[in-house]
């Protein structure tokens, strides 16, 4: 029977239940009287029914109790939803114990935390990284368990967009990078991964570049010596060998570029958190690279507009390197008559540095990848215009340590613009 036909009928029983008092009552003299019995004993009926289906619902493993009518429909409804929800929640946790399996699988130490900051579930692999055991530490707040200052700044900022790295406590040799993500309206996964291999060889890789930049310098330098001294005595008086003398000399100062980007790059990759900054005026840098660019590049235009005179804090050398990467940058990509526009203002919540030009422009598919070393978008041009590959690079680096963010917008044939974002 449907809702609304249970309804009519137990409204048919009310309705009959008075007739039949009514009745009775004034067949006795009695009218109302009857008719408050008869309210009486249909009340008394609910009554009843409300206390079984309490009983069943304290007990809902039991049966579900045996009535007709409105009542029944009301049995039936309720021990379907109950059904429905034991189906759901067996499912759900077929789903939470095949993910905490697959957890318990993995090398990587995992931890499920509430939105206090509690211990819920960790795996075997978190035993040996972190120390932890479960389910002895359940319930346990994570943060003192786990007594990493830089950790403890990151969990409570609650800025998980980068991964952090820790040396672990119980190995200083030992790098550990952890990745927090929530979930379920805020609980959180964590991830702790053993990443001192990679830590290691990125290092090495680093000492190997600085290395090799350095000890290229040195016959670097007795080369070019030797080649001027050569080029300016009577016997480089033939054409054809001052030809190959300025080639040699042309590929010499490449060199010397490349090494030089290669030393810089080098440094500010390792260079320490503590490293020399301070309030950098922007403003001052740009009409100062402005005059360097009108006597090293006098046929060219670039434009600096001024829109904020605010400061910003980092190390001059570095911002200047990077800047003045983007700007020649701009120069080399763009004509001859084109100009290059630089910008200084705010916007919103940060400081931004703008270099547009209206040169060649960059293809979408690469604009992703031009900020890699010795990525070429172009060879030809790249060596036609004599860069190292580098230069965006420098800004990248730079951009990360002073917690800026690049933007490149960019559309061939209509040029470019290189942004840098510094958060205030």
């Amino acid at each position: 029977m449907s809702l609304a036909g249970s309804w009519r009928a137990e409204l048919r029983k009310l309705l009959l239940v008075l007739v039949a008092s009514g009745v009775l009552g004034w067949l006795t003299g009695y009218t109302l009287e009857m008719l408050c019995i008869g309210l009486a004993i249909l009340s008394g009926i609910w009554l009843w029914q409300l206390w079984l289906m309490r009983r069943w619902l304290e007990n809902p493993d039991q049966a579900p109790p045996e009535s007709a009518g409105i009542w029944g429909l009301v049995y039936d409804t309720i021990y379907r939803l109950q059904r429905e929800n034991r189906e759901a929640r067996g499912r759900l946790q077929s789903t939470v114990d095949y993910l905490r399996s697959s957890f318990a699988s993995m090398r990587d130490g995992v931890l499920i935390l509430t939105q206090s900051g509690a211990i819920e579930w960790s795996n075997d692999a978190a035993e040996g990284l972190l120390g932890l055991q479960y389910p002895r530490d359940q319930g346990q707040p994570v943060l003192n368990l786990l007594r990493w200052p830089a950790f403890h700044d990151y969990f409570l900022k609650g800025e998980f967009q980068q991964p952090l790295q820790i040396p672990s406590s119980s190995n200083s040799r030992q790098i550990l990078q952890v990745e927090i993500t929530t979930f379920a309206g805020g609980d959180f996964l964590l991830f702790f991964r053993d990443v001192t291999r990679v830590v290691q060889m990125e290092q090495m890789r680093r000492d190997f570049v600085g290395n090799v930049s350095h000890e290229l310098r040195t016959p670097l330098t007795v080369f070019k010596g030797y080649l001027d001294t050569l080029s300016a005595s009577e016997l480089f008086d033939d054409a054809r060998f001052q030809k190959a003398a300025g080639q040699m000399d042309m590929q010499v100062q490449r060199m010397e570029n490349l090494l030089t980007d290669l030393l810089w790059l080098s440094r500010i990759e390792t260079v320490s958190e503590d490293r020399e900054t301070g309030e950098v005026n922007m403003v001052a840098m740009l009409e100062e690279l402005r005059e360097e660019l009108q006597s090293s590049h006098p046929e060219r235009l670039v434009v600096v507009e001024i829109k904020t005179t605010e400061l910003v804090t980092g190390n001059y050398r570095e911002l200047r390197s990077a800047v003045s990467n983007l700007v020649i940058n701009a120069l080399k990509y763009s004509g001859d008559d084109d100009p290059v526009r630089v910008s200084w203002e705010r916007e919103d919540d940060a400081l931004v540095l703008n270099v547009v030009d209206s040169g060649v422009g960059i293809d979408e598919q690469h604009i992703a990848r031009v900020t890699e070393r010795f990525y070429r978008v172009d060879e030809s041009r790249n060596a036609r215009t004599g860069g190292t590959g580098l230069g965006l690079a420098i800004v990248k680096h730079v951009a990360a340590s002073h917690r800026a963010e690049l933007n490149i917008e960019s559309e061939p044939g209509r040029g470019s613009c290189f942004s840098l974002h510094f958060p205030l």
